[in-house]
């Protein structure tokens, strides 16, 4: 009995030490795999961290390497002089400014983003090994980036001494063909002119295309019409005859310069920007609805975005006034936006509804040209159906042929958009410009979004811009 009852005691001491074992060899497990995880995952954002002590000691071993174009024009290298000095140079000066960003006092733009792949040398081993024991830094890999020199300076020049942004992107890919925020620098010279930029009152650092918020005007027409055709099931069934005006409380809602536009119908209101017939429209919308495909198009949400960006925002109650509610549907509530978001928005409904994850690196390479590694294309998803996106680009198509952006036809490619004139203060006569839209023809399509603030009408000003970059495009 004694024997009996010490076995049973034995067996479960055994039991014990086995459960025991297990526990601590599962912890040992998730621990490889958690390092592995990092390893393969995580390490590289870690040690990108511009807080990360760890850089310093890359800079001390490695030259930076060259950012490169889509092409392998050289945007960014560093020249070292005869003394050890090292300077970054930037041979197109402040056309790529904000992509590019700057490397010293911090680091932004591509110079961020791809800090880990420029301080990192993938040369041959030998010659790694013979620099390491001479003393010498070894030369860091460089970055193909996805931008398009003729592209960026056609839309840097267009964009003149106007301050606002341009966005290029490639719907099919996500590939960020040009990036322009104004007012620029050189960021070849931020270090001696550091304290003169960074307290300047025209926010030269800030990158309006990914961070600037503003009013989109009738831009977000685009929004209201699908919010719209999904309430009526696709129906297309409209009119509104627009007498230059509609009436909301004591006081009213005007078409731009007060244009009668007569009898309309759902396209013709969209083609020619009628805000009598879209502030109309908005009275009787489901708020709700619209709260939720505000949100399916990413208002209130966080981007795809691997650059610094503000989000956009949708503000729209059941309880607010008619007069907001009408004021919301033409753009001109308290809706903001980024240039970014709304060249994304365009980029879906080109894409048939699927957005692709806008992106800025192609490939690295080591410094003599051979692959190190190549970055893919990320689907993001369907921010609306394939449906409703072809009736969207019938609807921007027909705002070319026969309404405000009718300057973009031409014999060399297909142009389709929407113009938008947003006030953004109680001076009604001040308004920012503003077009997204998109081109077809015999090469890839491209997604644009243009804006200029403080300049008027979105026909007048946005719209020229957009023609020069697809004009642009279309001559290469």
């Amino acid at each position: 009995m004694k024997r009996k009852k010490e076995k049973g005691k034995a067996k479960r001491t055994n039991r014990e030490y086995t459960n025991v074992l297990w526990i601590i060899t599962g912890v040992f497990v998730l621990m490889v795999g958690y390092l592995v995880w990092f390893q393969i995952v995580d390490s590289r954002d870690v040690i990108n961290n511009p807080y990360n002590a760890r850089l310093d000691t890359f800079e001390e071993k490695v030259v930076r390497g060259n950012i490169l174009a889509s092409d392998g024009q050289i945007l960014a290298y560093t020249r070292v002089e005869s003394d050890g000095t090292e300077n970054r140079i930037y041979p197109f000066d402040c056309t790529f400014s904000h992509v590019l960003g700057y490397a010293d006092y911090g680091k932004t733009g591509i110079e961020s983003l791809g800090n880990f792949q420029l301080l990192t040398s993938n040369a041959y081993f030998i010659e790694r090994f013979l620099n390491e024991l001479q003393g010498e830094k070894n030369i860091g890999d460089s970055l193909v980036t996805t931008l398009d020199v003729d592209l960026q300076t056609a839309a840097h020049d267009a964009l003149s001494t106007r301050e606002g942004a341009v966005i290029v992107i490639e719907p099919s890919t996500g590939n960020v063909r040009a990036l322009v925020s104004k007012p620029d620098y050189d960021p070849g010279t931020v270090a001696e002119n550091w304290e003169e930029l960074s307290t300047s009152e025209d926010s030269i650092l800030l990158n309006r295309a990914m961070q600037g918020l503003y009013p989109p005007g009738s831009i977000f027409k685009t929004v209201t019409l699908l919010e719209y055709l999904r309430e009526h099931n696709m129906d297309e069934d409209f009119s509104f005859t627009c007498t230059g005006s509609v009436g909301v409380g004591n006081s009213s809602i005007s078409c731009y310069h007060g244009n009668a536009h007569g009898d309309l119908d759902l396209k013709e209101a969209f083609a020619k920007s009628c805000n009598s017939a879209f502030a109309d429209m908005g009275r009787d919308l489901d708020v709700e609805e619209l709260q939720n495909l505000a949100f399916q198009l990413l208002f209130n949400s966080d981007l795809p975005l691997s650059f610094p960006y503000s989000r956009s925002s949708f503000s729209l109650e059941e309880n607010d006034t008619e007069a907001i509610k009408m004021m919301t549907a033409i753009g001109q509530g308290d809706t903001l936006v980024t240039p970014m978001h709304m060249a994304m928005l365009a980029s879906a409904v080109a894409n048939d509804g699927v957005l692709m994850v806008p992106r800025f690196l192609d490939r690295t390479e080591n410094y003599t040209g051979q692959l190190v590694e190549r970055y893919s294309t990320e689907t993001y998803g369907a921010l609306m159906t394939q449906e409703e996106a072809q009736v969207l680009q019938e609807y921007m198509r027909a705002v070319v042929e026969d309404g405000t952006a009718s300057a973009l036809q031409s014999d060399s490619y297909t142009a389709s958009g929407k113009t938008g004139t947003a006030e953004y203060s109680s001076d009604k006569s001040k308004s920012h410009a503003w077009f997204i839209g998109y081109v077809t023809g015999s090469k890839p399509d491209l997604a644009v979004c243009v804006l200029v603030e403080e300049a008027g009408s979105g026909s007048e000003y946005a719209v020229p811009i957009a023609k020069r970059i697809f004009d642009a495009y279309y001559a290469e």
